[in-house]
C-alpha cells in the first residue's frame, strides 16, 4: 500500500506525542498504579496519663430521710381532717381529729374528784401538825390524791390519742380516709416523708468492700430525669456482709432541695474511687476484631501498625489501655476505616476524617508541559 509522505510524517508525529504522555502519566505518582499511593489523610493524637478515676457501678433505691405511715392510737370516728394530699406540713402539725365527746366528760370528773381529794389532804394535813389526826389518816389522803392526780394526766392523754399530729417536717402522701369513717390503729391516714434530704442504697460486692469508704463521691441517674445527675457522698456502710448475696449494703446521702428524688425510685449509681493517673485514649480509637482490640500506631516514617492492646475500663468516650502502647506513641484516634498495615498516613486537622474525604474527585490535572488534549 502506497502512503504518502506528507501524511507518513503526521502519523508518526502523532504516535510520538500519544507514547510521550503516556510515560508522563506513568511517572506520576498520584495516578493508581503509577509506583506509589497517596498518604491517607487521618487524625492522630499523641498517648499521654491523665487523671482517672474509676467507678463502681450499681443499682439502688431512693429512700426518704425520715419516713413513716401516719395511723390512729385508737379506734373512733374521725371528726375532722387538717390536710390535704401533697401538702407540706411542720412537725406538730395536726392531721386529724377523732371524737372524744366521752374522754372530755372523764376528763372533767377526774378533775374535780382531783380537786376534792387536794384539798381534803390539805385540811388533814393541817389536823396532823396539831396532832388532832393519826398520821396514817393522812398518808391514806395522799395517796387518794396522787391517784386522782394520775387520773387525770391519763384522761389527758387519751384525749391527745384522738388528735393525729406530724411527728416531723416532710410532704404528705394521699389522703386515704374522711370525716365520719371509723378508723383503727390499722388503718393508715397518710404517708409522710421528709426529702429535702435523701437516701440511696445500694448493694457493692465483698471483693470490693476496700475500695469503699464513707465520704467517697457518688454520681447518680435515674430514667425519671434523662440527662441530668445527681451528687452525693457516701454516708454509712453496713456492719454485716449478706452471706446470702456476699454484698454489704452501701448508703449514700443526696441534697434534694427540688423535691427531684421521690422515695422508691430507681436510681443508677456511680462509687468513684480515689483519682490516679491513667493511659486514656479515646473509644473510637480501637478496632475490634472478634474477641481482639488494637489501635494503628504511627512509626516514624508516617506509616501505621496493628498495635495489639489490653483495654480497662471505659467511661465517656474514654478508654483505659491497660498494655499495648507507651506514653508518646503517637496513634491514629479518626479515619481507621479504611487502614491497613504498612499504609502511609498525613495528618488531618480534627474533624476531617476519611468519610468527609471519600466523595471529593481525584486530581485529574495533566503535569505541565503536556500536550493539549485531542478533540
Amino acid at each position: 500500500m502506497l502512503i504518502r509522505s506528507g501524511s507518513g510524517a503526521l502519523c508518526v508525529g502523532l504516535l510520538a506525542v500519544l507514547l510521550t504522555a503516556c510515560g508522563q502519566r506513568q511517572a506520576d505518582p498520584r495516578v493508581a498504579g503509577g509506583g506509589g499511593a497517596r498518604p491517607i489523610p487521618v487524625v492522630t493524637d499523641v498517648v499521654a496519663l491523665s487523671d482517672w478515676s474509676d467507678s463502681l457501678q450499681a443499682l439502688g433505691t431512693v429512700k426518704a430521710r425520715e419516713s413513716v405511715t401516719l395511723t390512729s392510737k385508737v379506734s373512733e370516728v374521725v371528726a375532722q381532717v387538717h390536710f390535704e394530699s401533697g401538702d407540706e406540713v411542720r412537725a406538730g402539725a395536726p392531721i386529724i381529729t377523732l371524737r372524744g365527746d366521752a374522754q372530755q366528760a372523764a376528763l372533767i370528773e377526774a378533775q374535780a374528784t382531783a380537786a376534792e381529794a387536794e384539798q381534803l389532804f390539805k385540811r388533814q394535813d393541817e389536823l396532823a401538825g396539831q396532832q388532832l389526826i393519826a398520821r396514817s389518816q393522812l398518808d391514806t389522803q395522799r395517796a387518794i390524791r396522787d391517784s386522782s392526780r394520775a387520773r387525770v394526766a391519763q384522761m389527758r392523754s387519751d384525749i391527745g390519742d384522738r388528735s393525729v399530729r406530724a411527728p416531723f417536717n416532710g410532704v404528705l402522701g394521699l389522703r386515704q380516709v374522711s370525716p365520719g369513717a371509723l378508723i383503727t390503729p390499722s388503718t393508715a391516714i397518710a404517708t409522710l416523708d421528709d426529702i429535702s434530704r435523701v437516701y440511696v442504697d445500694f448493694q457493692v460486692p465483698e471483693a470490693m468492700l476496700a475500695s469503699v469508704r464513707t465520704g467517697g463521691n457518688v454520681q447518680a441517674t435515674t430514667a425519671a430525669y434523662p440527662g441530668q445527675s445527681f451528687q452525693g457522698e457516701v454516708s454509712a456502710i453496713d456492719a454485716r456482709i449478706d452471706p446470702g448475696t456476699r454484698a454489704v449494703n452501701v448508703r449514700a446521702d443526696f441534697d434534694n432541695p427540688g423535691r427531684l428524688l421521690r422515695p422508691g425510685m430507681l436510681m443508677g449509681v456511680n462509687l468513684f474511687q480515689p483519682g490516679r493517673e491513667a493511659m486514656l485514649i479515646p473509644e473510637i480509637a480501637v478496632v475490634q476484631v472478634g474477641r481482639d482490640s488494637f489501635v494503628f500506631r504511627v512509626n516514624g516514617d508516617s506509616k501505621v501498625e496493628q498495635a495489639p492492646i489490653e483495654a480497662g475500663v471505659r467511661r465517656d468516650g474514654k478508654v483505659e489501655i491497660v498494655e499495648g502502647l507507651a506514653v508518646g506513641d503517637r496513634i491514629v484516634i479518626d479515619g481507621t476505616g479504611k487502614l491497613r498495615a504498612g499504609m502511609q498516613v498525613v495528618d488531618s486537622p480534627p474533624g476531617a476524617t476519611l468519610r468527609d474525604r471519600a466523595d471529593q474527585p481525584m486530581d485529574s490535572t495533566i503535569p505541565a508541559g503536556s500536550p493539549p488534549r485531542q478533540g
